[in-house]
């Protein structure tokens, strides 16, 4: 489908300009001369990109248009156009929304990119709403929202070995959603009609694990008064998540192994072999290489558990997701509650930005709800914010990312669109990188500099570049 795009410019010799480059480019243009048509036009039909000038003359001013365009449809990208020396207030539009903006003079070249990098940005994040929306509704993954590269990596990984009986291990702090991801696995598998089981290993006592794990025989010890069925019983056909598996005791881990061994085990006091055919997800937030080494976790059993490893990171070292994460929690405990979603303030979102994130995305779902719940005013201050004034894990110095502002965050998920885009690019076109320039309407000299930027390598799109 055609890319619409809105050009708001109130000098007529560069509105014409840009309409007809932009034209030529494929896009479905119009145009406005001051900031009140493009409101009328925004508000008749919805545009995938608006070009405006931030200084429109007298009435509305660029501003009033962005802040416009994301009222009527948030998914529109906007990019400003500056004079020499509003560089300050280019920046105070970012923060309020703007994708990008160009400052005058400026040549072709860097319109066609910047619109073209604005319109592949929006459609990447709509793929990724449209994904993650699309699993939430099916597997409950909700909370397990991410537009930055290490979450889309966590999602394809998911994708792929979801239909396979592939053994998992999830690895990642606590509260950072381990158990979305099993939930995940579980419901986009062929099992998915069959039982979810969780365990929690480590909230399990040492005497009881084995008799929940599998089960028990009638007599088999002093209140064993009829036999019982475990957790991998009934799981039979479905899937079992062993969460804080490290927590298990190594008893335990031999009778856990013999399950992915031979696909069968006794009950507690049994002697009859049982068949079992259960998928096993297993998480940890510990280091299993170290237990390995200091002989508190089996080896064999920590082989058999990574066949297929997934790591999820800590919110901290994920900010550019935390804008997506507030927005999901907001809306969730305003339908909840059944009021209208508050918005939240820019000082507020800073502050959760600067905020290191010990209980992750778990800590931060409560915080969010409990100052949407307790706010009294029409947004979420940054007062309203019920955070741990240690800021942070104890003993554990703050890494430079916990200092990172909501713009920062912002910045952050721009460059990881950026590098999917040109990436893709470079693929499609083998590698050639002056292909490729030409195919995105950029000069090969600045391509060559924002590969260098972002830090791309040959390998990294498969073909040897020019």
């Amino acid at each position: 489908m055609t890319a619409r795009v809105l050009v708001v410019e109130d000098e007529r010799a560069i509105q014409i300009a840009l309409s007809g480059l932009l034209t030529r480019e494929g896009y479905e243009v119009e145009t406005a001369g001051c900031g009140e048509d493009a409101v009328r036009r925004l508000a008749e039909a919805p545009f995938d990109c608006v070009l405006t000038d931030l200084s429109l003359g007298e009435g509305i001013t660029g501003m009033e248009v962005l802040n416009r365009a994301k009222q009527i449809r948030s998914q529109t990208a906007v990019i400003m156009i500056t004079a020499h020396g509003s560089e300050k207030i280019a920046v105070e539009a970012m923060k309020a929304g703007a994708e990008d903006y160009v400052p005058k003079p400026f040549d072709n070249d860097e319109i066609r990119v910047v619109v073209a990098r604005a319109l592949e940005h929006t459609r990447l994040e709509r793929e990724n709403r449209l994904l993650l929306d699309r699993i939430a509704r099916e597997v409950g993954f909700e909370d397990l929202v991410g537009t930055g590269p290490t979450m889309r990596k966590v999602f394809e990984t998911v994708q792929k070995v979801a239909e396979t009986d592939l053994t998992v291990l999830v690895r990642g702090e606590s509260g950072t959603g381990k158990e979305l991801v099993a939930q995940a696995l579980h419901h986009r598998s062929p099992r998915s009609k069959r039982p979810f089981v969780a365990v929690n290993c480590a909230a399990i006592s040492r005497e009881l694990v084995e008799s929940e794990l599998f089960g028990h025989e009638k007599g088999a010890f002093t209140g064993a008064d009829a036999r019982r069925a475990g957790r991998f019983e009934a799981a039979d056909g479905g899937t079992i998540f062993l969460d804080e598996i490290g927590d298990m005791a190594p008893e335990t881990q031999a009778k856990a192994l013999r399950v992915l061994q031979e696909r069968a085990f006794e009950r507690v006091g049994g002697t009859k072999p049982l068949a079992v055919d259960v998928r096993v997800v297993a998480a940890t937030h510990r280091d299993l290489e170290a237990e390995v080494k200091q002989g508190r976790f089996r080896e064999d059993l920590y082989y058999r558990l990574r066949v297929v490893e997934l790591e999820i990171p800590p919110l901290r070292e994920r900010l550019e997701d935390l804008p997506l994460l507030v927005s999901r929690f907001l809306e969730q405990v305003a339908e909840r509650l059944g009021r209208e979603t508050k918005p939240i303030s820019e000082a507020a979102m800073a502050r959760l930005a600067r905020y290191p994130w010990p209980g992750n995305v778990r800590e931060l779902r409560n915080v969010v709800e409990q100052a949407a719940v307790m706010s009294s005013g029409d947004e979420i201050a940054e007062e309203d914010l019920r955070l741990d004034a240690g800021g942070g894990i104890p003993g554990k110095a703050p890494s430079p990312e916990h200092a990172a502002t909501f713009t920062d965050a912002k910045k952050l998920a721009v460059e990881g669109f950026e590098r999917e885009y040109l990436l893709r690019a470079l693929r499609r076109n083998g590698g050639n990188i002056s292909r490729t320039a030409e195919a995105i309407g950029m000069v090969r000299q600045s391509l060559q500099q924002k590969i260098r930027e972002l830090d791309l390598r040959d390998e990294d799109w498969g073909e040897d570049a020019e």
